[in-house]
């Protein structure tokens, strides 16, 4: 007998699609590092491989958790969550810089993605139960 497939959830999909595309955004610009590193004259290479490292690491973060949230692990959901909560005063200081063409997009999808992964439709995707198991 054949496994039924676990219903869909439309917030759960869309939430995947923003990881995913912030996935390839950070990995554009860990080449753009990656690029600037072998070409630009740095004062410090410690700093400029800490900095690609640390996009780097962003990149697999965000990469993994779109694959394990579309494998519908819930446990990334949590960590997808709190990354996205944390582009929102990213966003806010751009803002507040003299950059709102750039922050105003991040914190406004940083929001918009949180939203999605706290909808009741997702954690019911992902199987998450409202109430705590007695």
């Amino acid at each position: 007998m054949a496994d039924t497939p676990e219903p869909t959830s439309t917030t759960l999909t869309w939430a995947v699609r923003v990881l995913a595309a912030q996935t390839v955004i950070v990995a554009a610009v860990a080449a753009l590092t990656i690029y600037a590193d072998l070409t630009a004259e740095s004062s410090s290479l410690r700093a400029a491989l800490t900095v690609t490292g640390y996009v780097l690491m962003m990149a697999a973060i965000f990469g993994l958790l779109a694959w394990s949230l579309h494998r519908r692990r819930p446990w990334a959901r949590g960590p997808a969550i709190v990354l996205e909560l944390l582009l929102v005063p990213i966003g806010w200081y751009m803002v507040s810089g003299g950059w709102p063409w750039l922050g105003l997009p991040l914190l406004l999808i940083g929001l918009v993605t949180a939203g999605l992964l706290l909808a009741p439709a997702t954690r019911a995707a992902l199987g998450i139960s409202w109430r705590p198991e007695a």
